[in-house]
């Protein structure tokens, strides 16, 4: 009897679902593991993070989704370490052997080594992030309504430090939300002195997108209030006020991190095989110097003519190196491998209600028709068609009664912080 390949996918973000997906019920022995049990659908953590929609719409656990799988297995456990000479997985207290392994641990917040932005600024890379900043925003309003005074004017400002995608959809959710949502909620606060920030380092937000989209984006951002600081770089933040470059000072205890992302290498590699903190792959995804260890998604770094800097750390990237990954590994002769080649299907970011911008290869657009085309698209990308439906419900309910009932405050029960 034929024995089958057993091949180890770290990660289960988007890169390591899609391989696992595309080599499902084929002759392989599959083991997913990841130090969460859930993928998590990362463009809608702002949601989470605004109370718009609750985190279990967006996660999706892995047992679930393999339920019916004949070769998929899952592992909750934290990879260590790579031992490649034998071919071995390090986890805590367990360790895997493999035949491939496919290393897809997707990226996390890069916070440039300041440890006091990273032990008090928030990030948002995963569930529990976009929850601790829900939280820690709510509990702001709760504070100040009990104070009944301006005590500390760190609470009345909200601070995004970036002006990509993420940081401008949340610097948009979070205006709304002053507008709509907080004066219903604390009737005898006035939230005209609430201020939310947007640090940008470029002269325009959405850097990476067309003139168009930037230009329309910092004209959404300034009808809904949000204070646009441009060419600006943060240089510290000690829990209270945020420091810039230019010298300003701007109080505030809420301060969200999206100015960049840093790959989440696992140790085990020397450091020739890194470029800026991502493995140096080949067209194949196989990181050079090792015939049965390859990277896919944000982690990877693969030079082509046509992106000789390596490839945008975005979604599309990441599920197209993983299809194409998993039909090369199942393909009978490594002769029929095909080369990958990122072919960019656009970008888009939303700005708040019937405002976002749209950049596709034959056609740019913005305002209401592009911000209808950014649900849907999202909607589709989302797995389960109960979790479509339930987001769906939250977004026409939000649209017409310009409310959510979602902003739950749920903090760790303190008897059970050992467990953490």
């Amino acid at each position: 009897m034929e024995t089958r390949e057993k091949i180890i996918i770290i990660g289960g973000g988007f890169a390591g679902l899609q391989l696992a997906k595309t080599l499902n019920n084929k002759n392989k022995k599959i083991i997913i593991l990841d130090r969460v049990n859930h993928h998590m659908f990362q463009p809608l953590f702002y949601q989470v993070a605004c109370g718009r929609i609750e985190p279990s719409n967006i996660s999706f656990p892995f047992r679930k989704i393999f339920q019916r799988s004949r070769n998929i297995q899952f592992r909750l456990t934290e990879v260590k370490e790579i031992d490649t000479t034998n071919n071995k997985v390090i986890a805590d207290e367990a360790e895997f052997t493999y035949d491939k392994l496919i290393i897809a641990t997707g990226c996390k917040t890069n916070f440039f080594g300041n440890q006091d932005l990273e032990s008090k600024a928030f990030g948002m890379k995963n569930t529990q992030e976009a929850i601790s900043i829900r939280n820690h925003v709510l509990m702001t309003f709760e504070k100040l309504i009990i104070e009944k005074s301006r005590s500390d004017d760190g609470n009345w400002n909200i601070v995004i430090v970036g002006s990509g995608p993420t940081g401008v959809e949340l610097a948009g959710a979070f205006a709304e939300m002053k507008k709509e949502i907080l004066p219903r909620d604390y009737p005898y606060m006035n939230f005209n002195q609430l201020k939310i920030i947007l640090v940008s380092s470029t002269e325009k937000p959405l850097a990476v997108m067309s003139s168009e989209a930037q230009d329309k984006s910092e004209k959404y951002l300034k009808e809904l209030g949000v204070v646009f600081l441009s060419d600006e770089y943060v240089t510290d933040y000690d829990g209270n006020n945020v420091y810039t470059k230019s010298g300003k000072e701007i109080p505030s205890n809420n301060v969200i991190w999206a100015a960049g992302v840093i790959g989440n290498v696992v140790n085990g590699f020397p450091e020739e095989k890194l470029v800026r903190n991502r493995y140096k792959v080949d067209r194949y995804n196989k990181i050079e110097g090792y015939d049965a260890i390859f990277a896919i998604g944000d982690i990877a770094y693969m030079e082509t003519p046509k992106y000789p800097n390596g490839h945008p750390q975005v979604a599309n990237v990441a599920i197209n190196q993983a299809k194409n990954l998993g039909r090369n590994l199942l393909k009978k002769s490594i002769n029929e491998w095909q080369e990958y080649e990122y072919d960019d299907k656009g970008s888009l970011a939303t700005i708040g209600k019937h405002r976002a911008v749209v950049d596709l290869p034959f056609i740019k657009f913005q305002g209401f028709f592009a911000w209808y085309f950014w649900m849907f698209l999202h909607l589709m990308l989302i797995l389960s068609v109960r979790n479509k439906l339930a987001v769906f419900f939250n977004w026409m309910w939000s649209y017409f009664n310009k409310d959510s009932s979602l902003r739950l405050i749920i903090l760790p029960n303190k008897k059970n912080e050992t467990l953490q």
